[in-house]
């Protein structure tokens, strides 16, 4: 009833490599950053375990299904039991990368989620749904309504699940009609050859960059691939010349410190054509900036 005001104190325990909309949600929430724990990551971006402290019921655990950059997931099977058996609360951003559970292939990334307590996925970024598709799960229903719901004497609840009692907003557009017939329309096989046909764009991406002398920065486990040329200036020179091109589009994002750029399988319309193509355009736009140098 009264809020954070002498409420016991919450740590939120994340990884180094979190992403932005995590500190967003926190500061939305009045939990400031100072009063977080960052753990080290490795080189993929996977927190590291050693590094966690320790944990406890006023313990909230961030981990991370599919890092932004490197789509690196955190080992899930061996933190989570350590979490459960601390009474840590623990929540998987796994806005992409969530939907490697639907594959049998790629569903070893996922072993150890099903431990914990919420989890959050986007459903535009892999499903190809529309934008304003995302998703809240919770293992206790209750505890998203307690939360959340909000009730009124001239509000009547009807005897089917009412949406407005697991939402911040009591109206809203029905959103979950679009992801209910993405759902339908692929079906449970379609949608594991969606997630499995992203991942293995990506790896044929990879490869024909790497054959052309791109450096690849990270194990390709799901749909990002991280690309350097070898040197920032020749990167960030690249990677403008490439975005200018009208050819292919890929972001920039940066990498324990240095310019990469960020490629990201994510539409089910990619050919192997295209990406042949795509990787044509990173070379002629690599040797217009080292000509630009010269």
């Amino acid at each position: 009833m009264a809020g954070l005001f002498g409420a016991p104190e919450v740590r939120v325990v994340i990884g180094a490599g979190a992403h932005s909309t995590v500190y967003k949600a926190l500061s939305v929430l009045g939990l400031g950053r100072e009063r977080l724990v960052k753990v080290p990551t490795d080189g993929q971006g996977r927190l590291r375990p050693d590094g966690l402290p320790k944990l406890d019921e006023r313990t909230l655990l961030i981990l991370q299904a599919g890092n932004v950059s490197s789509g690196a997931f955190d080992p899930f099977a061996e933190i989570c039991p350590r979490a459960r058996a601390a009474g840590a609360w623990i929540h998987i951003d796994g806005a992409f990368g969530l939907w490697a559970e639907a594959s049998p292939r790629l569903r070893s990334l996922t072993k150890g989620i099903e431990l914990a307590d919420s989890w959050s996925v986007d459903a535009h970024k892999t499903l190809n749904a529309p934008y304003d598709s995302g998703i809240v799960l919770c293992r206790q229903r209750e505890d998203l309504t307690r939360a959340l719901q909000m009730s009124g004497s001239y509000i009547v609840s009807g005897g089917n699940r009412d949406g407005m009692r697991y939402t911040l907003d009591m109206s809203r557009r029905a959103r979950a009609v679009e992801l209910w017939a993405c759902l339908m329309a692929l079906g449970r096989r379609g949608t594991a050859e969606l997630v499995e046909d992203l991942h293995d764009k990506a790896v044929l991406f990879a490869h024909a960059l790497e054959k052309e002398g791109f450096s690849i920065l990270n194990e390709v486990c799901f749909n990002q691939v991280l690309v350097s040329c070898g040197g920032p200036d020749l990167t960030e020179r690249t990677l403008a010349l490439i975005q200018e091109s009208g050819e292919c589009w890929c972001g920039s994002a940066r990498w324990e410190g240095e310019p990469v750029m960020r490629v990201s399988v994510c539409s089910y319309r990619t050919t192997a054509g295209d990406i042949e193509r795509s990787a044509r355009a990173f070379v002629r736009a690599r040797e217009e900036a080292r000509r630009g140098t010269g």
